[in-house]
């Protein structure tokens, strides 16, 4: 692999649909990601899958000389169709295992427009922080406000006292892709 390295940042998980989604734009968005994860030397993790903004991501990122690491339970090899060009590939036995072993993989998490699994994935890493279970940084991308709806039902949790207002404070929001390594970055240098 060729380029810059990132100093604190040596691996992204990336939780993003197994769909491209009805916008084109949020594919472009997805390829966008994974070319400059590859250009910078950014590990990639992700749910392992082929297809969809899953594969654009991973595929990108390849291209670009990085590397791709993919975690998929064996129930879901068939049916999600597992990428078989990645550096790594982990079979595991659970949905629970999965997102273990794709939080142990990581150094901070991103969040491309995805489905339910998506949903699902981002609100257990965002929860794991609030309980102190990790501090590892997680970032929206909220390519289009694709995200936007997901923020403001976290605000609305928050004004109906369900959750502390340090609940904002659990993830960052950034619009753009080019955005989303500087912003963790950051948040990886602070004290």
């Amino acid at each position: 692999m060729t380029g810059p390295t990132s100093p604190g940042l040596t691996s992204l998980c990336v939780y993003c649909g197994a769909r491209t989604g009805a916008d084109p734009t949020h594919r472009a968005a997805a390829e966008r990601l994974g070319r400059l994860l590859g250009e910078r030397r950014i590990r990639l993790v992700f749910g392992a899958g082929s297809a969809g903004l899953m594969g654009a991501v991973a595929d990108a990122a390849l291209a670009a000389g990085g590397d791709a690491i993919g975690v998929i339970p064996r129930h879901l090899t068939r049916a999600e169709r597992a990428h078989d060009r990645l550096t790594e590939v982990h079979v595991v036995e659970s949905m629970h295992e999965r997102k273990q072993r794709m939080f142990d993989l990581a150094d901070a998490f991103a969040v491309l427009p995805g489905g339910l699994g998506t949903l699902d994935e981002t609100m257990e890493i965002i929860t794991w922080r609030q309980l102190r279970l990790h501090r590892k940084p997680v970032a929206l991308i909220d390519h289009r406000g694709y995200w936007r709806p997901f923020v403001d039902l976290i605000g609305h949790v928050v004004d109906r006292g369900f959750a502390d207002p340090s609940a904002r404070g659990l993830f960052v929001t950034v619009e753009s892709v080019d955005d989303v390594v500087p912003e963790i970055e950051a948040l990886l240098a602070e004290p």
